[in-house]
């Protein structure tokens, strides 16, 4: 395999499967091709398998086709998604290779899946992270990760091709727990930011200066650069459903661990937001 970029390989290239593909998936596997390893990739998109493919990803037909390789990288969108395509893979999974789930999710979910594994227990690492497409592209994406130290740290060395810094947290699920309370108070800081900027309207001030003036003042978060890099409706539009998801895991993950997130959860959902998931019982 060939891209042009020779000098970014890494010691210690594996065979990699990747499922998942998408918005976050698709440049985590450019990265993991730059960095010398082999990647099987099973992708429902075409486009994004062509893509691939001609980047050097070796493309499969099946999910469960990806687990004989050394590690495992999944990027699905939401746990139903998980459960739906991951079972197969961890039925097949060998002896030393490891799932690396990247899924914002209830931590119960990897629990569900050690009941596929033939030795009852999968090695999986939850390594929920934080950023964005470029972040990853930069090589400087935020993870987290829990588990067993050993898998932990193979998950760190295939994970440095995109990700910077990594913290271990704990156990696994752990840093699903992180992200998932990350999540909130991301939520709630932009559900306040937003309400700012309302307030800021009304004072006959220009959003684009306000949001400047923010980015260098106290009163400056990474929801307010995000804000400004977007945009308020299309930056609302786009986080919108990802917070309501996690937000229904951070709920569901609290309601199991008896913790009582009651207030937080009521300050990311009292603002301009919509982040209330209708098909949630409260």
């Amino acid at each position: 395999m060939t891209n042009g970029h020779e000098s970014a390989r890494v010691d210690g290239a594996r065979t990699i499967g990747f499922v998942g593909a998408g918005q976050m998936g698709e440049p985590m596997v450019e990265r993991l091709l730059t960095a010398g390893h082999r990647v099987r990739l099973y992708a429902r998109r075409a486009g994004v398998r062509d893509r691939l493919r001609l980047l050097g990803a070796e493309c499969v037909d099946q999910a469960r086709d990806v687990a004989g390789c050394d590690v495992v990288i999944s990027c699905l969108y939401s746990d139903a998604q998980v459960l739906e395509v991951l079972p197969q893979v961890v039925r097949r999974m060998g002896a030393g290779s490891v799932l690396v789930s990247h899924t914002t999710g209830n931590p119960a979910t990897l629990g569900e899946l050690d009941g596929f594994a033939p030795g009852g227990k999968a090695a999986i690492v939850d390594a929920a992270f934080s950023g964005t497409v470029d972040a990853v592209r930069a090589r400087c994406l935020a993870v987290y990760l829990g588990g067993e130290p050993e898998h932990v740290a193979t998950a760190r060395q295939v994970l440095g091709a995109y990700a910077a810094p990594i913290i271990t947290t704990g156990a696994r699920g752990s840093a699903l727990r992180v992200k998932l309370l990350n999540n909130l108070l991301f939520a709630a800081i932009t559900q306040v930011t937003l309400r700012g900027l309302e307030a800021g309207r009304a004072m006959g001030l220009e959003e684009s200066v306000l949001l400047a003036a923010l980015a260098v003042g106290s009163g400056g978060s990474t929801a307010g650069r995000y804000i400004a890099a977007r945009g308020a409706g299309p930056f609302v539009d786009a986080v919108t459903p990802f917070l309501r998801k996690d937000l229904a895991a951070c709920r569901a993950t609290s309601a199991e661990l008896g913790v009582d997130l009651t207030e937080l959860l009521a300050a990311a959902q009292d603002g301009p937001m919509n982040l209330i998931d209708e098909g949630v019982v409260r």
